[in-house]
């Protein structure tokens, strides 16, 4: 490979020119010829013992030169590129400049990571807000714990009772007429979760085990059933079990049970130091997207369009994986979405111009810091990805390139060196208004 010309073209395109020598286009002429001689059918001859000339007598001469040039343009192009020393974005476009007898030119026209300018990123502007964890708070996560380690047992000694699971089989009827969708067989309702029209789970509780009774509830006005919606209904209902949650006691064996502690008062302070973790991680995470906020803003760079299109595709790509991880794919969230590839590439444009953008700002202020990477913390970083996902080494190494990795951990350090240079000014939370506690409405009229 020669290459023949390197130019700059636009602010974010170039154009190399590249010479593919004679003897490396007859050699792939000539493979191409033996792939396919045995597919024509030349007068005179039997099928695959035709000559080239002959065939390309018959065909024209550059019968056999698409087949090649796909073959030999790739790896040419990349040693073009490598030679010019230009990072590329997305697919160039190939035009034959000629194809003469000392070898075949070829034009290659493709975007290029933008130049990028950013000022301005030592001492950004940021708040932080200043969490503390209260005792309800560490309460209620422990209440979380209690309430999954519960001991579920059946109730045959008293009537239903808010709070209790209740199986129930019901019909529901609207003018003396069954309706679709109000009408189940042994349905475990939670008394008081609010998942039934409004009324009706209070109408439920105080009954036996083996009742049958009639639960009359009207439906909401606003019900997403317009046929339903502000009528009455009556449901008729058989209870057919009870089953009520036994929390265990809050005292040491409790915490032996659920934790790694000896005694419930030292599972509670591990409890509130891990919800302080916790928040303090949230709050970083504000103050370092208040940073990119600022990032993003101030980066001056005509970046092109290939750049937001791979960002896309990667972002809907890594969707369909965890959807896959969840026993789903793309395409059945879609039929059940409504949703397309380009409407799902569209909702996610805006984040990848963003993810795009930072990228962008935070190499070139590595670039400006002289942020190197080294060996070891490459290593580290390997080590720590193979723990991560629980795979060997040698694969984590083989799937993922060295360069791709140094270049994460240059950013992740660019990153660091804003927050350091920050100036943080910490705040208060700010109250958040209390929410409306009122009854969901599911799919079915009677949930």
């Amino acid at each position: 490979m020669e290459l023949i010309k390197n130019e700059k073209i636009e602010s974010n395109k170039h154009e190399l020119q590249f010479k593919i020598d004679h003897d490396s286009f007859e050699a792939a002429c000539s493979r191409a010829y033996n792939r396919e001689k045995g597919k024509l059918n030349v007068p005179g001859f039997r099928r695959g013992k035709a000559p080239r000339a002959i065939i390309e007598k018959m065909y024209g001469k550059g019968f056999f030169y698409e087949d090649a040039l796909n073959e030999l343009i790739p790896e040419n192009y990349e040693a073009a590129v490598k030679e010019a020393g230009i990072d590329i974005v997305g697919q160039p476009e190939f035009d034959v400049v000629s194809i003469e007898d000392d070898g075949v030119v070829i034009k290659a026209v493709t975007f290029v990571v933008p130049e990028v300018k950013i000022e301005g990123y030592r001492g950004i502007e940021a708040t932080k807000t200043t969490y503390t964890v209260t005792d309800e708070e560490v309460d209620h996560e422990i209440e979380h714990v209690r309430e999954h380690n519960a001991r579920e047992i059946d109730v045959t000694d008293r009537p239903a009772e808010m709070g209790d699971v209740a199986n129930i089989d019901y019909e529901g009827f609207c003018d003396g007429a069954a309706f679709d969708g109000g009408k189940d067989e042994g349905h475990d309702l939670k008394l008081g979760s609010g998942s039934f029209i409004p009324g009706f789970e209070e109408q439920v509780a105080g009954h036996s085990v083996g009742e049958e009774f009639d639960v009359t509830v009207t439906f909401p006005e606003e019900y997403h059933a317009k046929e339903l919606a502000g009528k009455e209904a009556v449901f008729k209902c058989k209870l057919n079990a009870i089953k009520h949650d036994e929390l265990p006691e809050l005292d040491d064996e409790f915490a032996k049970d659920v934790s790694d502690f000896d005694t419930f008062a030292e599972y509670r302070e591990d409890m509130k130091r891990k919800i302080g973790e916790r928040k303090e991680k949230a709050a970083d995470a504000e103050v370092e997207e208040q940073l990119i906020d600022y990032l993003v803003k101030h980066l001056e760079a005509d970046v092109p369009a290939p750049m937001y299109d791979a960002e896309a595709e990667n972002i809907v790509r890594d969707y369909d994986m965890r959807l896959r991880s969840q026993g789903l794919d793309l395409s059945t969230y879609m039929k059940y979405t409504g949703q397309t590839l380009d409407t799902l590439r569209e909702q996610v444009r805006p984040q990848a111009e963003r993810q795009v953008k930072t990228r962008l700002a935070l190499a070139e202020i590595a670039k400006l810091e002289g942020i190197e990477i080294t060996d070891e913390a490459i290593e580290a970083e390997y080590a720590r990805m193979a723990e991560a996902y629980e795979v060997e080494l040698d694969r984590v190494k083989a799937a993922i390139a060295k360069e791709d990795v140094a270049a994460d951990l240059r950013l992740k350090a660019a990153i660091d060196l804003i927050k350091a240079a920050a100036v943080i000014t910490e705040k208060a939370p700010e109250e958040k208004p209390a929410e409306d506690e009122g009854a969901s409405e599911t799919d079915t009229p009677a949930e």
